[in-house]
């Protein structure tokens, strides 16, 4: 089910020339394999940084030091600026990101299954335009947790993606 989802909004994406890129942090490059995995992903896919350790989320991402001293990696605003920093990073129209736990023990005080997927689009920056983040309490083993974390950011994508499309139309015929 994955493979067409991310089939669906790289379509979407390339239909309206808009490109995408990921962070990845628990998914460990998940999201991306499922994307290139999709013929013609190169027509809108960018690329990914998998930041893995948590330093790499201030140092290449742009999260904010103190927010990651203050509450860890595992936090919705880290998912959100994370999904900021590599959308800006890699130059994309929109960015995703995938932070959480998947096992086998809890992290930064989070239960294993804590997940935050997020996203950024056009306009998305400094809180403002499109953007959004979704927390997750996700149950099964860490590949599981990974693969459902997978599945969740693309969903979330593809919402924002169908929304901005509706927000178009809506503009282009005056508000009706």
């Amino acid at each position: 089910m994955t493979a067409s989802r991310a089939a669906e909004v790289l379509e979407r994406l390339a239909r309206h020339g808009r490109t995408l890129a990921v962070a990845e942090s628990l998914t460990g490059g998940l999201v991306a394999a499922e994307l290139t995995s999709v013929p013609g992903a190169s027509a809108s896919f960018r690329g990914s940084v998998t930041a893995y350790a948590t330093e790499l989320k201030r140092r290449i991402l742009g999260v904010d030091g103190t927010l990651l001293a203050e509450r860890g990696a595992v936090d919705a605003d880290v998912a959100q600026e994370m999904a900021r920093g590599v959308r800006e990073a890699l130059g994309a129209d929109w960015g995703i990101a995938t932070t959480g736990v998947a096992g086998p023990e809890p992290q930064d005080g989070k239960p294993v299954g804590t997940v935050y997927v997020a996203v950024a689009g056009p306009g998305h920056r400094d809180g403002q335009g499109p953007g959004k983040v979704v927390a997750l309490r996700l149950n099964g083993d860490r590949s599981e947790i990974r693969r459902e974390s997978v599945r969740s950011v693309l969903d979330l994508l593809a919402d924002e993606l169908i929304a901005n499309e509706r927000a178009k139309d809506t503009e282009q015929n005056g508000g009706n």
